[in-house]
């Protein structure tokens, strides 16, 4: 995508002139994009489109990349002192009156990370978020931190991000970066960001990326030993600073970010499943959290306060949980709700739902919406997956939580209850990953399917026919889909939970007997399920650590985990308890 409707200007300062692209209105915040290393300004231009609605957006080819000119000569033209010379230029020209928030990506964040802590830009920055790029002041004090007072653990970092630093080595080396990238590496770059980094194919990078790549050496010619052997002690922060981490970064650990604190007091942290090249990858997201850093900062407010432990995971983004009026549900959407996600709760009650959303809003949730729907309905989930991506947006975490209970015997099963049994079970999974599954394939941007299964899918019971056999399908669903959409980004987790205190018991249906006895077993069901006492809450933690870690099967309770273990290594032993009749 291009920079369409951009308005460009020409900015001169050092010796070079800065080609300058602007969009949005100017008369709104104005947000500068400074593009890395071995990219132009084209490399937001995702990004600058979905924030062009609401600030005045600004992108500059640094010197010597894209359409601006280079130094002569290169060696010395690209320090750091030169680059916010260049930073204040462009201030100047485009926003003389107030300060500027700044995003950077990669080298971007690296020289914005000098504009943000030196004296002279106190004043014209107004707030700054940073991807894939440390402070190289501050990059070099935990170096030295670690060199000086050393333990294993210390050590391995250093090994660690000195592994991922190799790139850097060579860049130093003379003449051959520059061969590599105007040959073979130049060619060759766009299939190997298609291939490794999953950028989808467009028209970036462009057509100068060789000539961009071979005067951005530079800048770690003339800045990465000088900086690392004598870093500044004010390095500090004289703006708030968000922090958005890629976890799949093969360049930077995330450990380089672990004191960042005693840098840049007004703190936020972000974390995405991503690799390094998010502002093509995950342009909506970025956008999203840019966007709300940049209005918390203007309305004069601390950026949102993450209460829960995965805030910084799911700050912003769009959650919908089916089954969520009651039960694992709830308590699945409350605790991202609590993370500061926006909760879509779904159930076929319009009241507990509307009350789940409700309390979502009061727990944290930024925004959190209630819709009626009974899963088992293609049509009605048809109908769902259409609201909420034009109203809501696209989902980036789903889970297919909804379901009913069923004892009784095979032979006292009938064809209806089976129906019942796997539209709501089998069936309302199947719905909701194909429709908002595909959502997020065609997005390009991954997500994650979370889908409720139980023990009882490895567990054989003589009294759980059908309720077995369809969270048995939703295990083998979960992990056939994980299979499919792993190379999308998209991850799936089936979560198994063993007995567990919830309403389901109360409400499950027993086949084979009359009104009475089925009563008085939902009620010695409810009670032997609430001696047990497993609360749903630890099994909503075990939703988001399953998202977090990206895990495939997620048994949850001792008893879901040693059935797990029987059903791989004494299955003869679980078919002899499956013949045990239940104390019912």
């Amino acid at each position: 995508m291009t920079l369409e409707g951009a308005r460009e200007r020409w900015v001169r300062t050092g010796g070079v002139e800065l080609c300058v692209a602007e969009l949005g209105d100017p008369a709104q915040p104005t947000v500068m994009l400074v593009h890395g290393y071995p990219d132009s300004k084209e490399v937001w231009s995702e990004v600058a489109a979905r924030l062009a609605g609401r600030f005045h957006v600004v992108l500059y080819d640094v010197r010597g990349h894209g359409r601006s000119t280079a130094p002569q000569p290169l060696r010395g033209g690209f320090t750091l002192e030169k680059l916010t010379d260049d930073f204040l230029a462009v201030a100047d020209a485009v926003s003389p009156d107030r300060p500027v928030h700044l995003v950077g990506h990669d080298w971007g964040s690296v020289q914005a990370w000098e504009f943000t802590t030196v004296k002279r830009t106190e004043g014209r920055i107004a707030s700054f978020t940073s991807m894939s790029g440390p402070s190289l002041d501050h990059f070099g004090h935990w170096i030295k931190k670690r060199v000086s007072r050393p333990t294993p653990r210390r050590v391995g970092q250093l090994l660690g991000q000195g592994a991922k630093s190799w790139y850097v080595y060579l860049l130093h080396t003379p003449v051959l970066p520059e061969l590599a990238w105007r040959g073979p590496l130049g060619k060759q770059w766009p299939k190997i960001l298609r291939r490794l980094e999953k950028v989808p194919g467009s028209d970036y990078p462009t057509p100068s990326l060789p000539t961009d790549a071979a005067h951005g050496a530079w800048l770690y010619r003339d800045n990465v030993r000088a900086r690392l052997r004598r870093p500044r002690a004010d390095a500090y922060a004289h703006a708030p600073v968000q922090l958005i981490t890629p976890l799949g970064d093969v360049f930077l650990s995330e450990k380089l970010y672990d004191e960042l604190e005693l840098w840049a007091p007004q703190l936020t942290r972000r974390t995405l499943p991503a690799k390094h090249w998010i502002p093509r990858t995950r342009p909506d997201q970025l956008a999203a959290w840019i966007t709300e850093f940049v209005t918390t900062t203007e309305g004069g407010r601390t950026a949102s306060a993450a209460t829960g432990p995965y805030a910084d995971r799911f700050g912003g983004q769009l959650v919908l949980v089916t089954g969520a009026g009651s039960g694992i549900g709830r308590a699945t959407a409350f605790a991202f709700a609590e993370a500061c996600a926006r909760v879509v709760a779904v159930d076929r009650d319009a009241e507990s739902a509307a009350r789940t959303a409700e309390l979502s809003r009061l727990i944290g949730a930024p925004q959190a919406w209630a819709e009626t729907v009974d899963v088992s309905d293609e049509q009605a989930m048809e109908k769902l997956a259409e609201k909420v991506a034009a109203e809501y947006g696209v989902v980036d975490v789903l889970v297919n939580n909804a379901g009913i209970g069923l004892s009784g015997s095979f032979l006292d099963t009938t064809a209806e209850d089976w129906r019942n049994v796997l539209g709501v079970n089998l069936w309302g999974v199947i719905h909701g990953c194909r429709l908002f599954g595909k959502q997020m394939a065609e997005r390009g941007q991954g997500g994650h399917i979370v889908n409720t299964a139980s023990a009882a899918a490895y567990l054989p019971s003589r009294t759980l026919p059908a309720y077995s056999t369809s969270k048995a399908a939703v295990l083998m669903l979960s992990e056939c889909l994980r299979a499919e959409l792993a190379g999308q980004g998209i991850g799936v987790s089936a979560i198994c939970p063993g007995f567990i205190n919830t309403n389901i018991t109360s409400t499950a249906r027993f086949t084979g007997v009359d009104a009475d006895e089925e009563k008085r077993r939902q009620k010695k069901s409810a009670r032997l399920y609430g001696l047990r006492n497993y609360p749903p809450e630890k099994v909503a933690e075990a939703v988001l650590r399953a998202v977090v870690r990206n895990q495939a099967v997620v048994p949850v309770t001792a008893e879901a985990r040693g059935g797990r273990l029987m059903s791989r290594f004494t299955p003869r032993a679980l078919r002899a308890i499956a013949r045990m009749e239940p104390p019912l």
